[in-house]
């Protein structure tokens, strides 16, 4: 039985599938082109399978590790094939041609433009959209646990995504609503311009945003 579902294969897909897997879980991965979904199945083992988007996710938890206009539409084409899942959302909305804006519009965020797509009686989840892929493999940065913050408007639905990511070796923040997402993607926008500019040199998509005390 097939415990997450994660709906890509490119670095993200392999970073969470790491961490799944380390959590113990039965992973699927779904992807357009079935020779690459089956090359990081066969590149993770651990008896992970794989399909395409034609089939329906089996997981009860499916993650969109695809950017955010992809997530839209893969979300639209299964429609009621994700009633009772709970979706979880990784997309930073970021318009990659100028990498200066988010391209959702102000007072909303991809998460829940994902959300209002999905039919009733699904549960989208905030997750991981403030982790970089290299730091999901071995789920620290700097040696210590990633932080992974959650946002989602159902208790079941973020207990679930909490669960996991403990048991994949990382600390859960819930940090409140989906609503929450607007400024968990604002900030994380922030992350990445730093990792791109060239000032901070010794950032390589490499950093963990935590909370310390």
């Amino acid at each position: 039985m097939t415990d997450i579902t994660i709906i890509g294969n490119g670095n993200m897909a392999r970073g969470i599938a790491s961490r799944a897997i380390a959590a113990g879980k039965k992973v699927e991965i779904l992807g357009q082109d079935a020779a690459k979904a089956q090359a990081l199945a066969n590149e993770l083992g651990a008896d992970v399978s794989f399909g395409t988007t034609a089939g329906a996710p089996q997981g009860s938890i499916v993650v969109l590790a695809v950017p955010f206009d992809a997530a839209k539409a893969v979300v639209s084409a299964y429609g009621d094939q994700l009633a009772g899942k709970t979706v979880v959302d990784i997309t930073n909305p970021v318009n990659f041609e100028t990498f200066d804006s988010l391209v959702v519009e102000p007072g909303s965020s991809a998460a829940e433009e994902i959300a209002a797509l999905a039919p009733a009686g699904v549960n989208v989840v905030k997750a991981f959209n403030t982790t970089f892929a290299s730091t999901l493999v071995a789920g620290e940065s700097g040696g210590k646990p990633l932080d992974v913050f959650i946002a989602g408007d159902n208790a079941e639905a973020t207990q679930a995504v909490s669960s996991f990511v403990s048991a994949a070796g990382m600390r859960p923040l819930v940090v409140g609503p989906l609503k929450r997402s607007r400024e968990l993607e604002g900030f994380q926008f922030v992350v990445m311009t730093m990792q791109a500019n060239p000032a901070f040199a010794d950032f390589n998509w490499d950093t963990g945003l935590a909370i310390t005390k």
